[in-house]
């Protein structure tokens, strides 16, 4: 008697257990996550011819060397809200019959199109960006900045702190021109998920700037992807672990590089460097550069 009500409660333990194991196993299958509708929209920010190459590494491996780097900028619709992502050159070089070509004789810039003209095309006005989130501050990333002024502006506050204060507004005057209208901010201390659903997050990445940043989406249609922002300005630099003699901390953006590329392999991420032609070209790009 002893021996088959023992019997008896091994067969109820291992019922149970079979039990719970196929209800986990239907739970997962009935909650399978459905990914929100994010799109991506690539836009032509202007033109950079690099004058001098040797700026882009911390010894004279470029030295005598030139580049043409693309200057895009984009658009992330979301259900919840439209993010632009960096803000091209100065719209001031719309409709310049020449590029310009800066005083110290680095760079070569032009633009051929304006942002309002721009969204127009995806049938967007200026009123349709809910938020603006820019790598950095530099002028070839803050161009248009300013046209978003009732936009929320996503900074990091390191990068904030920096481009706002009295010596930036003296010796940076152009740089800080070009967010002084952005007085709607959400200042941010570290990564950001601007959706709450881990779709388009800010990946703060320091060492360009003091406040720089990446951008990770993943999207339905092509996956997880990353825009490096200026952590990487060629595929060279990436490959070598280049830094430019501009950046503000050398240490800081080395380790920026390492924590990106572990990040980029943990999410099995396609990688796109924005002054890249090659990856400009390769981006879901808007409708007017389709034709």
């Amino acid at each position: 008697m002893k021996k088959i009500f023992g019997l008896l409660i091994v067969v109820m333990l291992f019922s149970c257990k079979e039990a719970k194991k196929e209800a986990i196993t239907n739970l997962s299958v009935n909650e399978e996550v459905v990914k929100p509708e994010v799109k991506l929209f690539t836009f032509d920010g202007g033109t950079i011819l690099v004058n001098n190459l040797e700026l882009f590494s911390q010894d004279t491996t470029y030295r005598g060397q030139t580049k043409e780097f693309t200057n895009a900028f984009y658009i992330i619709s979301h259900p919840d809200g439209n993010l632009m992502w960096d803000a091209g050159l100065p719209e001031n070089l719309v409709g310049l019959p020449e590029p310009f070509t800066s005083p110290n004789g680095n760079f070569t810039v032009s633009r051929k199109d304006s942002l309002a003209n721009q969204l127009k095309k995806i049938g967007m006005t200026l009123s349709d960006i809910k938020y603006l989130a820019l790598s950095h501050t530099h002028f070839d990333h803050s161009g248009h900045a300013n046209a978003l002024k009732n936009s929320t502006w996503l900074v990091q506050e390191t990068e904030y702190d920096f481009i706002t204060s009295e010596e930036a507004q003296k010796e940076h005057a152009d740089m800080y021109n070009a967010i002084k209208e952005l007085t709607n901010t959400k200042k941010l201390k570290g990564d950001f998920d601007v959706f709450e659903d881990g779709s388009v997050v800010i990946k703060s990445m320091p060492g360009h700037t003091p406040g720089h940043q990446v951008l990770y989406l993943d999207l339905p249609e092509h996956g997880p992807l990353l825009l490096t922002g200026d952590l990487y300005h060629t595929y060279e630099n990436r490959t070598h672990r280049r830094v430019p003699i501009f950046n503000t901390d050398v240490d800081q953006t080395l380790r920026s590089m390492d924590a990106f590329e572990a990040f980029a392999k943990e999410k099995n991420a396609k990688v796109y460097l924005q002054h890249q032609k090659e990856d400009f070209n390769k981006m879901p790009l808007a409708p007017e550069y389709l034709n």
